[in-house]
This record gives C-alpha cells, sequence and structure tokens, in this order.
C-alpha cells in the first residue's frame, strides 16, 4: 500500500511542481523584463512537458527505459484520443489553418521519424532494439527546427497573440526564489515516487513497466492539460486547444525522448513497436478528420469515436499485459 500511496503523491507533485515552477520562472521573466510573448513561448511550453521529462531522465537513470517509452507514448495518445475527445464532446473544436498544414504534419513527422527508428527488429531480425544518442540528437535537431518556426510563426501573429495575454502575477523576490525551488524539488521528489511506484505496482501485479507508465503514468501527466482543455471548452474559448494539444506531442518526442536518449539509449522491445504504429494512425486519423465534416473543424461524433478509440487502446494494453 505504501508503494500505492507514493505513486499516488508523485503523481500530483510532478503536477504542482510543474505549476511551481512555471509560475515562479514566469514571475522572474517578467521582473527581468521578457515579454508575455516569450514567456508563453519557452517558459509555458516547456513547463508543460517538464512532468515527462523529470519522470523520463529519472527512469533512464535507473535503467527502466521502459516506463520512458510508455510514458511518451501513452502521453501522446491520450492527449489526441482522451483530451482532444472529451474536449470536442463539450463543444466543437475549431481548428487554425497553420494547425491543420504545419503542426499536425510536423506532429505526424516525429512519429514517423520514432517509427523509423524502431524498426531496426525488421532489418537485423532482433527481439529489442535502442533508440541511441545518435537517434536523439538527430530527435534534438527536428525539435531546433520546430522551435524556429514556432517563434517565426509568433512573429507574424504578434498582435493576435498578444491580445491572449498570459496572466502573470507580480511577486516578491523571495516568493519567487520558494516557488522555483519548491517547483524542482516537487518534480523531483514526484518522479522519483512515480518512477519508483510503477516499477513496484507492475513488479507485484505481474504487469509490465510499459503497461503502467502508457496507462496511469501517462494520463496522470497529461491531466494539467486535460483540466485545462475542459475549462477552456467550458467557457468556449478553445480555438489554440489543438495546436496546444498537438505541440505538446511534438515537444515530448523531439524534445523529451531526444534528451533521454542522450543521457541513455531508450530500449525499444518488439511489442512497442505495435503502439508505435497506433500512435501513427491516430495522428494521420486527427489530419483526416480536418477535412471531413467541416473543414479544420473536430464535430462531437469525431470526439466520441476518439474516446471509443482510445478504451479500445486501453482494453488493448490491458489484455497484452
Amino acid at each position: 500500500m505504501i508503494e500505492y500511496l507514493f505513486f499516488v503523491l508523485g503523481i500530483a507533485f510532478l503536477i504542482k511542481g510543474a505549476d511551481y515552477l512555471v509560475e515562479g520562472s514566469s514571475s522572474l521573466a517578467k521582473k527581468l523584463g521578457v515579454s508575455n510573448l516569450v514567456i508563453g513561448l519557452t517558459i509555458v511550453a516547456f513547463g508543460t512537458s517538464m512532468p515527462e521529462l523529470v519522470v523520463n531522465v529519472l527512469s533512464s537513470i535507473k535503467g527502466t527505459g521502459n516506463i520512458a517509452l510508455g510514458n511518451i507514448i501513452g502521453s501522446n495518445i491520450s492527449n489526441i484520443l482522451l483530451i482532444l475527445g472529451i474536449v470536442a464532446l463539450i463543444t466543437n473544436l475549431k481548428v487554425q489553418h497553420s494547425t491543420t498544414w504545419k503542426e499536425i504534419p510536423f506532429s505526424f513527422l516525429s512519429v514517423i521519424v520514432l517509427f523509423i527508428f524502431s524498426s531496426v527488429y525488421f532489418l537485423d531480425k532482433i527481439n529489442i532494439s535502442y533508440l541511441l544518442r545518435t537517434e536523439g540528437i538527430i530527435l534534438l535537431l527536428f525539435f531546433m527546427i520546430f522551435l524556429y518556426y514556432v517563434f517565426e510563426l509568433a512573429k507574424r501573429k504578434k498582435s493576435e497573440l498578444e491580445k491572449k495575454k498570459i496572466v502573470i502575477k507580480e511577486r516578491s523576490g523571495l516568493t519567487i526564489l520558494l516557488m522555483i525551488v519548491g517547483g524542482l524539488v516537487g518534480l523531483y521528489l514526484g518522479g522519483r515516487w512515480t518512477v519508483n511506484g510503477a516499477i513496484s505496482i507492475a513488479q507485484s501485479l505481474g504487469l509490465s513497466e510499459f503497461l503502467i507508465s502508457a496507462t496511469v503514468i501517462a494520463i496522470g501527466t497529461s491531466l494539467p492539460e486535460l483540466v485545462t482543455s475542459i475549462k477552456a471548452a467550458l467557457k468556449q474559448n478553445v480555438d489554440l486547444a489543438v495546436g496546444n494539444i498537438v505541440g505538446s506531442n511534438i515537444f515530448n518526442i523531439f524534445w523529451v525522448l531526444g534528451v533521454t536518449a542522450v543521457i541513455r539509449p531508450i530500449p525499444i522491445p518488439r511489442f512497442a513497436f505495435i503502439d508505435i504504429g497506433i500512435l501513427l494512425f491516430v495522428t494521420g486519423i486527427l489530419f483526416l478528420f480536418m477535412f471531413v465534416g467541416k473543414k479544420h473543424q473536430l464535430d462531437k461524433w469525431q470526439g466520441a469515436l476518439f474516446v471509443l478509440m482510445y478504451i479500445s487502446y486501453l482494453i488493448f494494453l490491458i489484455i497484452r499485459g
């Protein structure tokens, strides 16, 4: 029971740690005269990926690469099928033109690159391959290209983006310091407890680490995006929702997996090739849905189909064990 308790506490610490780190860092940047636009594109964007990054780095250091891979694949699938599905059920999701033609294809490209890197099985006829350090560097180079695109897009749409101002509270220097340090401590403890708890639960129940990380950890680390997206949907303020989710998926593969692989090569079990294929399929379906029914919009029936697909994926994972 202690392992279960620390596992739940770990996910809670990850979420709150990321919140404190983002808020404290944003207040510090504001105090130093950095614009809201730059803060949103850097601190906030990177901060939302911190739970996945910390879990992956700590699992990589401990040599439990299945958790690292399962976390990213599970998070990306839940982002599309679960989060976008639920939000589309609440309200029809309009998708920006740039998201349809650039960000979704870029997300598709990230999965293709991962798919190619993991397809060595069929060339060497082995049961396990690795995402190597050189491949991690390639992922990070793709990430730099994506960051360049984001900043260029921000320059072109500066006036439009600045209307959606990020509210940053002014805080004292001591409060900022406590929030940043507290956030870092929360992320570290949360990541450590989550990884250790996942290993203990998997061993006690006879389940794979990949299963635990692709379901419980993936959903847990995606909770901030889910809550934020639902709140935005209820307020009918969802024009950037799809772009944010797709951007998170790109961050997860190019940034988080890239950093993790550079620290230590990530093992890719043969069965995980199926999950990568499923991620490739659902990303393709998301792009296809932009042209089915009303163009550049996710309708409620499509959201319902996404949720049903996610439930089917969970059943598949549980049956596979």
